[in-house]
């Protein structure tokens, strides 16, 4: 081979294995108040957004193929203070028993790693407070999820 040839592909390898794909490609942003939620975030087209009352909290379910599967839990405020509720979460998280690490961790949310006999699973939680309202994001209650593909949920729900 030529050093020309060498170096296309080279630089051929070096572009694709450093372009990631956008998560949000394949979603549109979704206004839920249809739902009872006043939030908007990123869906999958075709996805399915089923709504049930729990008495004292709403739950909002959002999901499609392509292991997509977001749960909303919407409750009254107990405290207007975030990092008390995300402190609250990160505790929840941490005491599960299935817990391995965090993953990464940001103002209003973190990614988690769970270790299940070996298999690896991963969840997030992501809150917003809004007006008197609790907004708590994850990923759905059924399911394995990959790190790629939970990154790519809480990407939608930001």
């Amino acid at each position: 081979m030529t050093k020309r040839t060498l170096l296309y592909l080279f630089s051929t390898a070096i572009i694709m294995f450093s372009c990631k794909s956008d998560p949000l490609s394949d979603m549109k942003k979704t206004e839920l108040m249809s739902h009872g939620f006043p939030i908007a975030m990123y869906v999958p087209e075709g996805a399915v957004i089923q709504k049930t009352d729990l008495g004292v909290m709403q739950d909002l379910t959002i999901k499609a193929e392509k292991n997509y599967y977001v749960q909303i839990f919407s409750s009254d405020l107990l405290t207007l203070d975030k990092k008390v509720v995300m402190n609250e979460k990160l505790v929840e998280a941490k005491s599960h028993r299935y817990f391995s690490k965090i993953i990464s961790e940001e103002d209003d949310g973190f990614i988690f790693e769970k270790n299940v006999d070996g298999i690896l699973n991963y969840d997030f939680r992501y809150v917003k407070i809004q007006g008197d309202k609790e907004f708590v994001f994850q990923t759905g209650l059924v399911g394995n999820y990959s790190e790629d593909d939970v990154k790519a949920m809480y990407v939608s729900v930001k």
